[in-house]
Order: structure tokens, then sequence, then C-alpha cells
């Protein structure tokens, strides 16, 4: 399906019907007038008055347990970047869609209107009764690490930032597979990261606990290779400054005879020369989204050897 195509496709997927993808729905009776006085007044008092004896009960006479809220304030959704939060939400009204529908987890998604990181947090604390766990999503770095080191020590639920934790756990289970089929070892393949946000540092970060050597990851942001002689790193950058390379050396070049591409940056960074420098039976996970650093098509007809995979579900492979 070409682009053209599956954009308007997409417009009316989202649009037709009801608009959006989730509503809220009832889980008890409701057909008569005594299940409503269960429901509500003055049946509601007596689980109401439990939870107050023991706030714990909240657990066992509310959805609170099974009630995740996705949480953005739409800074760097997907590969679009900081679109704003009513422009994220389609995302994270899938995000919400994606829990129901693998895990039947309920998801509120909740779009807030603030870069602020004391702001930010403080909405989410006030949120914490009602939900048994948050998800942030699409949270711009650095604020990202702050706001989620901050709220797993001020919350007693459980939180996590798909950006970090999500992809960087898919990403690393594929790669050891990779590495296995093609007989590498993690702790001597070269690994090329084209970007350097909330999940390229999670990835990297997972990637080294599972034997990749910090020598041999080469992270790349929008102005160039994460190196020691550069004064404009800022949040969690520095943890990869790599300066077994000149500062000057570019995306192309470090990819002659790496092992690795990791994209976690935008669309069609990479051409098929580019790729056909890479080493024998390369790995490319080119996971930003909608578009990838290089077309799955590009990179097979440039390097059929290679191990491909995307962000996109209509693709094979998808991380």
């Amino acid at each position: 399906m070409d682009k053209k195509s599956l954009n308007e496709e997409a417009l009316i997927y989202h649009a037709e019907g009801r608009p959006g993808k989730i509503e809220v729905i009832p889980t008890k009776a409701t057909g008569n007038q005594r299940d409503l006085s269960l429901a509500y007044s003055p049946g509601v008092a007596a689980p109401c008055l439990e939870i107050h004896k023991d706030v714990n009960n909240v657990y066992k006479y509310t959805a609170k347990g099974n009630l995740v809220a996705v949480i953005s304030n739409g800074t760097a959704v997907l590969g679009l970047g900081d679109i704003g939060p009513e422009a994220g939400k389609p995302v994270m009204e899938g995000k919400g869609l994606l829990f129901k529908i693998y895990a039947d987890i309920d998801c509120f998604d909740l779009e807030l209107n603030t870069k602020d990181v004391d702001e930010f947090i403080r909405t989410v604390k006030i949120l914490e009764p009602t939900f048994g766990g948050i998800n942030l999503e699409d949270i711009s770095a650095p604020a990202c690490f702050e706001i989620e080191e901050r709220l797993k020590k001020e919350l007693n639920i459980p939180v996590m930032h798909d950006d970090q934790h999500g992809t960087a756990i898919i990403s690393a289970a594929a790669l050891l597979n990779a590495l296995e089929l093609v007989d590498k070892k993690i702790d001597e393949v070269r690994i090329v990261v084209s970007g350097a946000g909330a999940a390229a540092i999670s990835c990297s970060r997972l990637y080294v606990s599972l034997g990749a050597k910090s020598e041999n990851i080469f992270m790349y942001d929008s102005k160039g290779l994460i190196h020691g002689d550069r004064t404009n790193l800022n949040g969690k950058k520095p943890e990869f400054i790599n300066n077994t390379m000149p500062k000057e050396t570019t995306l192309g070049q470090i990819l002659d005879g790496a092992d690795v591409f990791i994209g976690l940056s935008k669309g069609n960074i990479l051409d098929e020369e580019m790729v056909s420098k890479m080493a024998s039976e390369p790995i490319i996970f080119a996971m930003a989204n909608p578009t990838p650093e290089i077309s799955y098509e590009k990179a097979k007809a440039a390097r059929p050897d290679c191990i491909m995979a995307t962000g996109r579900s209509d693709y094979p492979n998808q991380d």
C-alpha cells in the first residue's frame, strides 16, 4: 500500500462511527432499578466505607488495580517530534487499545498541556488514587528521565516510560536473537545508534548490561557523534561519549564495517550505499515511526543478507 492510500485509510479508520479508538463500558449489571441502587446510591456507600477502613480495599471494590494511565505531553511523538498534546492523542489511544486487546488492561489516556517538569510530576502524583499504574509515553529527553525517576520514588504504584523500558526490552531481545542467527557475539559487534533520546539511551544501557562494550557503541544525535570534544551534550548523552573515532566521523563513515544499526531518530537518514558498506549479515533495526531510517525494501535490496526490522506493523519483524 502506498503512503497516500495508507494515510487516507488511516483517517477514515480513526474518524468513522464513534471517533477515536477506545470507549468506557460498564462491567456490572445495569438492567433495572435494583442494579442501579447497587451501582450508585444507596449501595455504593458500602464499598466506600470499606475502603475508608482500609485503603487497600480500593483494589477489591474498584477498577483501580486494572486501570493504567497512559500519560504524555506530546513532546516526542513517534517520529513526529513535538507536535503537542492534542496531536499526540491518537497515539495514546492506540497504546490504550494495545493494553486492552493484548492484556485486557483498561486505560485512560491523559494528554497534559505542560512542558514544565514539576507541573507534570505534580499532576501525575495527584492522580495516584485513580490508577493502578502509570505508563509515561512520548515525552522528550532529558525531561523524561527526571519525570520517570522522580515518579518512581514518589508514587506507590508502578511507573514505566515506554520509550525507555518497552523499546529497550523488545529491541534487546531482538538483538540477542539476531546475533544468534548470524553467529556473532554481543561483546564483539560494533553498534551504531542513530538518536540520543530516551529510547536510544535506554536501549544502549540495556545492550551494555547484556555484554555490549561501551567502546563499541557509537551514538549520534542531530549534531553528530556523541564525542568528548563536544560542548553541547545535555541530559544522559555523556554516558555514551566515544572518543575512539574523530568527532567529525559521519554516520555514513561509522557504518563502514559496522555489525548493527539501531535507528531511533528520524526517517530516511540511511541510503543503500551506507547500508551496503556494513559488515556481513548486518542487523538493521530502523525503528523511527512512521517512516523508518531506511525502508525495508531498500535495506533488503542493498543487503539481501541483512536482518531487518522496523517499528511498523505493516512490515515483517516489527520491533
